[in-house]
């Protein structure tokens, strides 16, 4: 006959006076046994009673009679808090504690009881928190309240909700495990629940789980309220118009992601539109506007002078105070290790005040401004950007014959000041770049895009200027190579000595070619000369020269001639006609690669990284992924040749930031190597760079295809 299983009564509770209680030395929680008893003693005080009772037992006295006196083995820390309330008078020393009074007769220790509290207790998931917020929320709790309750700041509770409120299949995977807390975070960046659910179906079976892609991919298409747009535009007047902003609160977002490009779009061109209307007003003849001017857009333009409005006595006296107190500081504080806070901060205003006197209004002459221009542009935070005075050629004032007066800008001679001076609003761009497609279906890699190519060897021809400019040797040589050639090998024409150099001028070129190092570091030097050189009048400049160190005549030399550099690949005209022959293309090539290794240019160094907009955006999907596998290798190069075009490239560009890595046409030329221009004598003139030539696709026995070098992939 079976054993009945033995029932189980549990231990009686009962209410007893806080004085008859003492803290058990069987509690096991030794260790920071106060640890965050603030928050404990806070919750008590505020709900002015307990959650949970105190697990006790009788005292015994030596005859194991009861004593009258409990410990306490399990609920150390209550029993802490309780006493913490006592001492702030909060609650009376004989006030009632509501106890489980374990048997007398039990054979479980106490030191079993205290143990089991503590392990036998399920922590709460974080989904449950999140869940109880809400519920708090919407049953008349504020977020203030809440954050006051529990000890944890607004921010914290806002976070908790924003968890709350994605969509439910990602609380549901995040509940199984399937998705960790932070990339649960990285999805709350964009409320759309549909579009949360799109991305988790991308990135779950991927190897590229990682909340920064989550994130990159939520936001792939709003606009970074760091952008320039946003900051021209002014997110208030933005979120104003009616446009959302996305906000990450668990990461720094920079301001968040303006959510409505076609919005900010329209904003930007109508602030344009107003800009360029003021500007007008002045009577300047066209203004031309655009986000991004490229580099050398004055090119073959004429510049015309201006007179900086004259100070007034005040201003004057104001100036002068301003650089006797900037002095007497600076006199004051010289040799000091750190300036005090205040100090600095007043030298900076001092600066900045000063700084707005060299920037005062420029007058010109009205005739001039008739027949001239403007550009105007946006700078990278955002501010106009104003460049006043160019005059086309078509505009330039006609040259008085014989002592005639010269026509102007009318039909009877003169300036018609009736006229309203007309803008030329430019097509505003945004990106610059056409889109490329996504080159799915393409298996071979294919050549480079000769668009892609021109903008690639721009890059390197201006970094190539800077570096001859800081090689006055090599510049030197350059130089006396080029009048060598002209010397021993032409005709002489012209007068004394004919070298000369023409700047050359990039008709194709990416939108970032004028914010590289190279373009910046070209114009600084070419500011630091104008401001010492008195080019105008050519008596005054040959005595300047004259008077000039060897080394700044060396520096002086490097730059002008660094001007005349020109490693820009271009299409050669096989008919011998306008533009370059292969030959001379061929040449070029090898010039430039041989000035390279003489100034050791290193494009890397110089500051060009491969990116989706320079280069992966603008290849094939098989050029992508071979890159991945030259800098990388093998393994890595697997890891995104199943992708799709755009997130292939946006990898391939994280990938490749720090490796050095660089496409052909801007990577060292091989001393070793055959060149173009040997290549050339071999092949015929129609003989291209192996970046564009498609041989490495070609199978043995496609003797049908014409293989023709000249049959390049081009734009």
């Amino acid at each position: 006959m079976a054993k009945a299983a033995k029932k189980i009564v549990f231990s009686r509770s009962r209410d007893i006076p806080f004085n008859k209680l003492v803290l058990s030395e069987s509690n096991v929680r030794r260790t920071r046994p106060e640890a965050e008893l603030d928050e404990l003693v806070h919750d008590i005080g505020r709900r002015e009673d307990l959650v949970q009772g105190l697990n006790v037992r009788a005292i015994l006295d030596a005859d194991g009679n009861e004593t009258g006196m409990f410990e306490v083995p399990a609920g150390g820390r209550r029993y802490r808090a309780i006493e913490r309330l006592v001492k702030a008078k909060r609650f009376p020393k004989d006030g009632l504690v509501p106890c489980i009074v374990r048997k007398s007769d039990t054979k479980i220790l106490a030191e079993d009881d205290s143990l089991a509290e503590n392990l036998l207790r399920a922590g709460l998931h974080p989904l449950d928190q999140f869940r109880a917020f809400q519920d708090m929320l919407d049953k008349g709790m504020t977020e203030e309240e809440i954050a006051a309750a529990y000890l944890t700041t607004v921010q914290v509770v806002k976070q908790r909700l924003r968890l709350n409120a994605v969509s439910p299949v990602l609380r549901d995977a995040y509940a199984q495990e399937s998705m960790t807390l932070d990339m649960l975070m990285a999805f709350t960046v964009n409320p759309d629940h549909e579009r949360q659910e799109q991305v988790w179906e991308a990135v779950q079976h991927s190897y590229n789980r990682q909340p920064f892609h989550i994130r990159q991919l939520l936001t792939e298409t709003t606009v970074p309220a760091s952008d320039k747009r946003a900051r021209f535009v002014g997110v208030d007047t933005y979120v104003a118009a009616g446009g959302a902003v996305l906000r990450d609160l668990f990461e720094d977002d920079n301001g968040g992601w303006l959510q409505d490009p076609a919005l900010l779009h329209r904003l930007v061109g109508e602030r344009l539109k107003t800009v360029a209307e003021e500007i007008a007003s002045d009577g300047w003849k066209w203004v031309k506007i655009d986000l991004d001017l490229p580099y050398g857009y004055d090119h073959g333009l004429r510049p015309i002078t201006g007179t900086f409005v004259d100070l007034t006595d005040e201003e004057r006296t104001e100036r002068e105070t301003l650089r006797a107190e900037y002095d007497r500081l600076e006199a004051e504080y010289d040799g000091a290790d750190e300036l005090p806070d205040e100090i600095d901060q007043r030298l900076g205003e001092i600066e900045e005040a000063l700084d707005a006197f060299e920037k005062r209004p420029v007058v010109y002459d009205p005739a001039e401004i008739a027949r001239a221009g403007v550009f105007v542009s946006v700078g990278r935070d955002g501010d106009i950007v104003v460049d006043r005075g160019y005059v086309r050629p078509e505009d330039a004032a006609p040259v008085a014959v014989d002592g005639g007066d010269a026509e102007i800008d009318g039909e009877d001679g003169g300036i018609d000041a009736s006229a309203t001076p007309s803008v030329q609003r430019a097509v505003i761009t945004i990106g610059g770049q056409e889109p490329e497609g996504d080159d799915e279906d393409d298996d071979g890699v294919k050549p480079l895009p000769e668009r892609l190519v021109i903008e690639l060897t721009a890059h390197r021809t201006l970094a190539l200027r800077e570096s001859v400019a800081n090689h006055p040797h090599v510049a030197l040589t350059a130089l006396l190579h080029k009048l060598v050639l002209d010397a021993f090998r032409r005709n002489a024409h012209g007068s004394a000595v004919e070298a000369a150099v023409r700047e050359v001028h990039f008709p194709v070129q990416a939108t970032d070619l004028k914010d590289s190092g190279s373009a910046k570091a070209i114009q600084a030097r070419v500011e630091a000369w104008k401001a010492d050189m008195p080019v105008e009048d050519d008596d005054l400049l040959w005595d300047w020269l004259a008077g000039l160190d060897d080394a700044s005549r060396l520096a002086l030399l490097a730059h002008c001639v660094s001007y005349g550099i020109n490693a820009l690949y271009e299409r050669p005209n096989p008919y011998s006609g306008n533009g370059v022959s292969q030959h001379g293309l061929d040449r070029r090539m090898r010039d430039a690669d041989r000035l390279a290794r003489a100034t050791g240019l290193d494009m890397v160094e110089a500051g060009w990284r491969p990116s989706v907009a320079n280069y992966f955006g603008r290849v094939t999907k098989s050029r992508i992924v071979e890159a991945v596998r030259e800098a990388l290798g093998e393994e890595k190069a697997q890891l995104i040749d199943h992708l799709k075009k755009p997130d292939m490239a946006k990898e391939a560009e994280r990938l490749l930031a720090d490796t050095g890595w660089l496409p052909e046409p801007l990577r060292p030329a091989d001393p070793d190597a055959t060149s173009t221009a040997e290549a050339s004598e071999a092949d015929g003139d129609d003989a291209l760079p192996a970046f564009l030539s498609d041989d490495e696709d070609e199978q043995p026995g496609d003797g049908d295809v014409d293989a023709s070098p000249t049959m390049i992939a081009a734009e």
